[in-house]
């Protein structure tokens, strides 16, 4: 009864709504929940980073289960995925721990990790558009759901993704897989969260148990984190086929981008802030604002240079939908 306290709720509520977006997109699991968790100030950095990945390897289990019973993992894919990461998993925190000698050090270590981690999530995302765009204006994209697995790079991708997810839990269902969509450009969105699911399940927990053996496991954290994220991510791998996925990954880019901003400015990284005793939230808000305003007309200009207007068709819904082919009469307008 000592652990129903409002820190509790507010780590189940948090839990249950980064769950259902992992459910919904296959991303946003340890890039959302970590910092969430970290500026909730539930703990150390690296009792956030442990029950985190503990509880993603509950809540990631029931939705990559969802996805197994609806068909959309290619195991053949995740299973060359698991051979890298799992090792590198494990392998992770004790490299952070060698570098460390105190628990100061350790924390903020672990923010610059993380904070680094999170802007590169967010990079991944945007060049995942990129890539979609330019699948789309030329017009060669074939759906493949089975393609032919390639051994190598997809367990370098494994490796290096699961060094990142042990040091910092942020990776297993942002940056694997927009590595996923470059290595295999046609499989579907489903069978890319499906895929994604199935692989981070062992990843996570590798990661989890190399950190609990470092760190201990805070049970306060992560029980509460279990019973809001699990029936969370349920919940979004059912609804995952009927929602439109754009906005919210829109969405979590700017999140991710802001939250990122704040922990190198937490962790006293020289270019933004001095350390916890003098963060600048104004900043934060800055490069919020920034992102929201300046990130559409980017991608406007980038849409110009391949011949589209700034604004319109295709749609960033329409470019994530591997089926989306461009009309006749827009293709004969834009050749002219």
């Amino acid at each position: 009864m000592d652990w129903l306290t409002v820190t509790f709720f507010a780590i189940l509520a948090a839990g249950f709504f980064v769950g259902t977006i992992v459910g919904l997109t296959g991303m946003g699991g340890g890039a959302l929940m970590t910092p969430a968790l970290i500026f909730l100030g539930v703990g150390e950095t690296a009792t956030v980073v442990t029950a985190d990945l503990t509880a993603a390897a509950v809540y990631k289990t029931g939705g990559a289960i969802v996805h197994k019973r609806e068909g959309s993992p290619n195991l053949e894919l995740a299973k060359w995925l698991v051979l890298g990461s799992v090792p590198m998993a494990l392998l992770g925190p004790y490299l952070v721990k060698w570098a460390t000698d105190s628990p100061e050090d350790l924390d903020h270590t672990l923010k610059m990790c993380i904070g680094f981690a999170l802007l590169f999530a967010a990079a991944t995302y945007a060049l995942r558009l990129y890539i979609n765009l330019r699948r789309v204006r030329s017009g060669t994209h074939v759906q493949d759901d089975n393609p032919r697995i390639r051994p190598l790079p997809t367990l370098v991708v494994g490796m290096l993704g699961g060094l990142l997810v042990g040091i910092t839990s942020v990776g297993s269902g942002s940056v694997i897989m927009i590595a996923l969509l470059m290595l295999y450009p046609g499989l579907s969105a489903v069978k890319l969260v499906g895929t994604d699911l199935v692989q981070a399940v062992p990843l996570v927990l590798a990661a989890a148990i190399s950190n609990i053996a470092i760190h201990g496991l805070d049970w306060g954290v992560t029980i509460p984190l279990i019973i809001g994220s699990v029936p969370g991510t349920l919940l979004g791998s059912k609804i995952a086929p009927r929602v439109p996925q754009s906005f919210i990954r829109r969405g979590i880019v700017v999140v991710l981008t802001m939250s990122g901003v704040a922990l190198l400015d937490k962790a006293g990284w020289a270019p933004l802030g001095a350390g916890e005793d003098e963060t600048s939230p104004m900043l934060v808000a800055a490069v919020g604002i920034a992102t929201l305003v300046l990130v559409p007309l980017v991608w406007g200009v980038i849409r110009r240079t391949t011949g589209l207007p700034m604004f319109g068709s295709p749609t960033v819904a329409e470019l994530e939908d591997p089926a989306y082919r461009p009309g006749l009469v827009g293709m004969k307008k834009d050749r002219r």
